[in-house]
């Protein structure tokens, strides 16, 4: 049953988290099966739904979605392979309530991520958050603050934390295999699947959409319909809404944020100091408001300095077919390091590496053995590593809209002397869906 626009409004946060009944102290016996809800899952979702019917200690035990029609169709395919139907749910403000979820795992539009996280968590569930775990600075600290404060475990869906090859070499880029890393370098050329999305007219909201609940956290728009492309059933949904400030982050905070994750990682500085950024949303005639080339820069105390590139025209392979459209490199005192590809010294010439890749799991499966354990040293990342790796690609949004080089504090977390960059760092939200400030 669809809720109406009262009703919808007056279902406040509050009246969630009021409701949140999982004990704290779960203790788990080892027969014991998680219970999990998969919330969002018409794209990147369904991997969580075919990681969490892999795993026999995981019951899928709900499902929700603001889509009728998709929520129906997995239902139906997560019953014929486990054998039990989960409940379905549209509201994830109901999923808070039930007591047999004891993990969330999350693929929404990035305008809900931090929000699902925050209630999760304030309802003693552990949560796989998709990338990036936050849509602004603000939500990115609300997320680490409310983990630590109900001791429960945040995972981002940056996946490169849980390759084994990976761990390894920047394991060694941080020991100073090749000196001091002076440059960090992550770029995104997604070349054959970025095009044009059209331009939007009003026009009648799908049967089977609950528009308010898809808009969730943010203001109040009208449902478009893509006059250009028929083949979409809208110009927001269901996936073009990475391209409006108000629900996605372009494409920096879209494939961009897990090659920032690992520039950031790589580099192993937190937070810069200065942040600038240029670029446009050049040659495409349509609605979109981000840029599709934009070129980023940050600098950090000790002068060092991370770049970061989207460029999603059209480009050349760099380094090759076996580097591919996306990567990262590392440029030290004594050599430098290309992901996919090995060390090498300023020579050109490969740098052996002698040290061993271990064998270690794939990231769902490490999300669940942390949700079993409650530990978050058992997930691949901290909560506050997730946050500076968005907050890289949201600073770099903001430098662009403003237009101009921005002054970062790390330690306040806020723009030296621009007011215009700081109105950026939160986000006006829909009454009943504020992300709290955690105390």
């Amino acid at each position: 049953m669809a809720l109406t626009r009262r009703q919808f409004i007056g279902t406040t946060a509050g009246a969630v988290l009021a409701a949140g009944t999982m004990a704290k102290g779960t203790v788990w016996g080892a027969n014991d099966r998680i219970g999990v809800c998969c919330i969002g899952f018409n794209g990147r979702g369904r991997s969580h739904i075919e990681a969490a019917l892999k795993d026999p200690g995981v019951e899928i035990v709900a499902l929700c979605d603001v889509d009728s029609k998709v929520l129906e169709g997995a239902v139906k395919a997560v019953e014929a392979k486990q054998g039990k139907a989960p409940k379905a749910y549209r509201d994830a403000r109901e999923v808070m309530k039930d007591p047999n979820v004891h993990a969330i795992m999350t693929a929404t539009p990035n305008h809900w991520h931090s929000l699902i996280t925050v209630w999760g968590v304030q309802n003693g569930k552990h949560v796989y958050v998709e990338k990036p775990m936050a849509q602004s600075p603000f939500e990115g600290r609300q997320c680490v603050a409310a983990a630590a404060k109900h001791q429960r475990v945040v995972m981002h869906g940056t996946q490169a934390r849980s390759e084994n090859g990976l761990i390894r070499d920047i394991k060694l880029l941080h020991d100073g295999f090749i000196g001091k890393i002076v440059h960090s370098r992550g770029y995104v050329y997604k070349n054959g699947n970025r095009n044009a999305i059209g331009h939007g007219a009003k026009g009648p909201v799908p049967d089977h959409l609950d528009w308010a609940l898809w808009q969730g956290p943010s203001k109040d728009r009208e449902f478009l319909i893509n006059a250009d492309r028929t083949n979409k059933p809208g110009l927001y949904v269901h996936y073009d809404w990475h391209w409006f400030w108000e629900y996605g982050n372009g494409e920096i905070g879209n494939q961009g944020v897990h090659q920032m994750d690992v520039a950031y990682w790589g580099h192993g500085r937190s937070k810069p100091v200065k942040v600038t950024s240029t670029g446009g949303r050049y040659a495409w005639d349509d609605d979109a408001e981000t840029p599709n080339t934009q070129a980023t820069q940050f600098t950090y105390e000790d002068g060092s300095m991370l770049t970061f590139e989207v460029r999603n025209l059209g480009s050349f392979r760099e380094g090759g077919e076996k580097a591919g459209d996306c990567g990262n490199s590392f440029f030290g005192e004594k050599g430098y390091y290309i992901r996919g590809m090995g060390f090498f010294d300023y020579k050109n010439q490969p740098i052996e590496v002698k040290e061993p890749v271990t064998e270690g799991a794939d990231c769902f499966t490490r999300f669940f053995t942390a949700a079993r354990s409650g530990k978050q040293e058992d997930a691949p990342m901290t909560v506050e590593d997730s946050h500076y790796s968005c907050l890289h690609c949201q600073l770099g949004n903001i430098a662009y809209r403003i237009k101009h080089t921005l002054e970062f504090d790390p330690a306040t977390e806020k723009f030296k002397n621009c007011d215009e960059a700081n109105a950026l760092l939160k986000r006006d939200y829909r009454e009943g869906f504020e992300v709290p400030e955690i105390a």
